[in-house]
């Protein structure tokens, strides 16, 4: 793997757990409607940063794209759990705000 990837294959990792953390929190709060754009994107996040971790330790010849995309994605499950005031949530956005960035450094 390459050596300059280090921080954001980190940054996936812990945004992966974040995600997975407020998903299973979600689940348990007593507005479920409220949250199911937050559960979603809680989903697709993890998911993408997990896809992203993979295609980041074997040297993925579409490295730039999964990046951007999973930026994209971290940008928009960060918006949607900020919006909302439980610790998870809150904890989950600034993760996803963190790998969004880091993986936008690595595109650029």
């Amino acid at each position: 793997m390459n050596k300059k990837y280090e921080e954001c294959l980190k940054a996936c990792l812990e945004c992966l757990e974040a995600c997975n953390t407020c998903f299973d929190a979600c689940l348990k709060e007593e507005d479920l409607k409220m949250m199911a754009d937050c559960i979603r994107l809680d989903r697709e996040c993890a998911d993408i940063c997990a896809f992203t971790a993979q295609a980041i330790t074997r040297n993925s010849p579409f490295i730039n794209e999964i990046l951007a995309l999973c930026a994209e994605i971290c940008e928009r499950c960060a918006e949607e759990c900020a919006k909302h005031d439980h610790g998870h949530c809150q904890r989950c956005a600034e993760s996803c705000r963190r790998c969004a960035e880091a993986c936008r450094q690595m595109v650029a």
